[in-house]
């Protein structure tokens, strides 16, 4: 496949050389003003609905589009942990998650400071893809993916972290921390108390995500090492800019 964008493709621990994937940046589309990129071009804002020129946005997709081998499944994220198969998506219904067994079948989320996740059986049979903001990630969102991969026969499963907000970066108080905790008392280590500033934490969603994905038996787990929040030249983040476009995390079964 030939890439036009400039996309990150993830390393995975075993190869499938009949699986897919990639994520966007903010480089390389035509979005402008907050939306475009650092330097002055245009940005590859492709959220629908964070106030950028819907027109503009649907060239975006295009642009993406032509790398793919069908239309995304593209989802209206929720924060739940509503898994669908993409086979069956149509006008964005609200769910967090989607997976596939059907080759040229695309899997899509959208983030910018949320933690994209891109999931696969090594044999590549099957693949997913999770938005694993807190609230998901806390609900099970990670635990409903992999649960859905498996009953479609999905083995032995491995992920890849895409970027999000880095452990610098993710302030969050007690609440969110005790959330947590009363999952699992374990992921005490997945905070670490901000000095000078009672209850509140920095917290590591990447550390949170491996947590969860071991319990639930996939280990082999990659990525989690860019910060959209720090890398302002490659990424949207909410957090560092209120306004800004979306990025997407797609994988697919090659056809």
């Amino acid at each position: 496949m030939t890439m036009a964008l400039p996309l990150l493709k993830p390393e995975w621990t075993v190869a499938m050389p009949n699986v897919a994937a990639c994520m966007t940046t903010r480089v390389g589309g035509v979005s402008g003003g907050v939306y475009s990129d650092v330097v002055g071009h245009g940005g590859l804002n492709l959220g629908t609905h964070v106030g950028d020129d819907p027109h503009v946005v649907q060239q975006n997709r295009a642009l993406l589009r032509a790398v793919l081998p069908a239309e995304p499944a593209w989802l209206t994220q929720v924060h739940g942990t509503q898994v669908l198969d993409a086979a069956d998506v149509a006008d964005a219904p609200q769910a967090d998650a989607s997976f596939t067994d059907r080759a040229g079948i695309v899997c899509a989320i959208m983030t910018a400071d949320c933690l994209p996740v891109l999931l696969a059986d090594v044999s590549g049979n099957v693949v997913a893809a999770a938005h694993a903001g807190w609230r998901g990630l806390a609900a099970g969102v990670l635990a409903q993916t992999v649960q859905r991969m498996r009953d479609a026969g999905a083995e032995t499963i491995q992920a890849w972290l895409g970027p999000a907000i880095g452990p610098q970066h993710f302030e969050v108080g007690e609440d969110v921390r005790q959330v947590f905790m009363q999952h699992d008392m374990s992921f005490a280590a997945c905070f670490v108390a901000v000095s000078g500033k009672p209850a509140k934490y920095l917290a590591d969603i990447y550390a949170l995500a491996r947590a969860m994905l071991k319990q639930h038996g996939v280990t082999m787990v990659t990525g989690g090492d860019a910060c959209t929040v720090a890398d302002v030249t490659r990424f949207y983040s909410y957090r560092r800019d209120g306004v800004t476009g979306r990025m997407a995390a797609l994988i697919w079964r090659q056809p």
